[in-house]
């Protein structure tokens, strides 16, 4: 077979490859299936449309993905490369009623506002994309009676946990202040998740949800301007990291290939109503202590690290300062595992970033 080239970026190519021929995915469920990916324009969303795309075509599956989208220029200079390829955009604004004459028969929905600073400039905004965004995909779920739909939430539905009690599972909650403007993400994720379990329990909806870990890898679009983004530009262009907290926040993360082998295999295997945690748990480190593993393992970039707090950190729109252990224990149990640790994660990222105009 000719070699399947679906971008420019080396790495995220490796990455599309490797889970394309990953053995944790039945992937002969999906043979001839159409799914609908939503939020297809995000990071998750594009590498998700991208993995199905290329399995699709490695595997001969006939897949039909439906990518929805709100800006098809975005979309089509995105994921060209897959046009062609079972690849067709559908062009929404979730805040609507979703239409489409097409089949689906799997949703996996991660559309939704992303931007820390969104959260606390933008909070009622934030609050309706996902209230309003994901009753009109679940009623699209409805309408088609699909196989099977993910949502895609989010470990900060778990709010502020004890911090004596910080390795977390799927039934453990922590604090929320609803009253608080940055909560807007977190409580409505919170609530999004709430209304997926009722469509699951009242109009039998196999809806699962998968609350992820942060997640980043090859491929973050190059206006990222979240922490790992930040550490990595330092390290490439050798220049201090700058912490705009104590770095004491200690969390879990997830390579963006591993997430998306994940979602696929809570979408095929989980059960409706329930929820699944996406994380490695290897990675779990304090901002710190991320930040100066960095400085150690790229000692050739000068960098050091320096402290900037400024007096009000809440307009940043930075979650609460915890201390958690995402527990994947539960979506192990179904065949999943990360693959890729804390260090490969910097490694990739940083090797797919250097493509960046800014650093050529």
């Amino acid at each position: 077979m000719a070699e399947i080239r679906l971008t420019e970026d080396a790495v995220l190519q490796e990455d599309l490859e490797r889970a394309a021929d990953s053995d944790l995915i039945d992937w002969e469920k999906l043979r001839g299936k159409s799914i609908l990916v939503t939020g297809a324009t995000g990071l998750i969303g594009s590498q998700t449309v991208q993995v199905l795309v290329m399995a699709g075509i490695k595997r001969k599956l006939d897949l039909k993905i439906l990518a929805l989208v709100r800006n098809p220029q975005k979309a089509e200079k995105m994921l060209g490369a897959c046009m062609g390829h079972g690849l067709e955009l559908v062009t929404a604004n979730i805040l609507e009623p979703v239409e489409t004459e097409q089949p689906v028969d799997y949703i996996l929905h991660g559309a939704g506002v992303t931007t820390s600073k969104d959260f606390v400039d933008h909070p009622v905004g934030t609050i309706l994309t996902m209230l309003k965004g994901t009753e009109n995909i679940l009623e699209l779920a409805r309408k088609k009676q699909v196989q099977g739909m993910v949502y895609l939430s989010s470990m900060e539905a778990y709010g502020v946990v004890d911090p004596e009690h910080f390795v977390v599972r799927e039934t453990d909650y922590g604090y929320i202040d609803p009253l608080q403007v940055r909560s807007s993400y977190s409580e409505s994720k919170r609530m999004a998740e709430g209304l997926c379990g009722a469509y699951a329990h009242e109009f039998g909806l196999p809806v699962c949800t998968a609350r992820l870990a942060q997640t980043f890898g090859a491929g973050i679009p190059e206006t990222e301007n979240r922490v790992f983004a930040q550490f990595a530009r330092s390290i490439i262009t050798g220049k201090d990291i700058v912490l705009h907290t104590d770095g004491s926040k200690a969390h879990c993360y997830c390579y963006t290939s591993d997430v998306v082998l994940g979602l696929l295999t809570v979408l095929l295997e989980g059960t409706p109503g329930e929820a699944y945690n996406i994380s490695n748990e290897d990675t779990f480190s304090t901002i710190r202590g991320m930040a100066e593993m960095l400085i150690e393992k790229y000692p050739e970039s000068g960098s050091k690290l320096i402290f900037d707090i400024p007096e009000d950190a809440n307009k940043y729109g930075y979650a609460p300062t915890s201390r958690m252990l995402i527990n994947a224990e539960k979506l192990r149990a179904l065949g999943w595992k990360p693959e890729v640790n804390l260090e490969e994660m910097f490694e990739r990222l940083i090797g797919s970033m250097r493509r960046w105009k800014e650093f050529r």
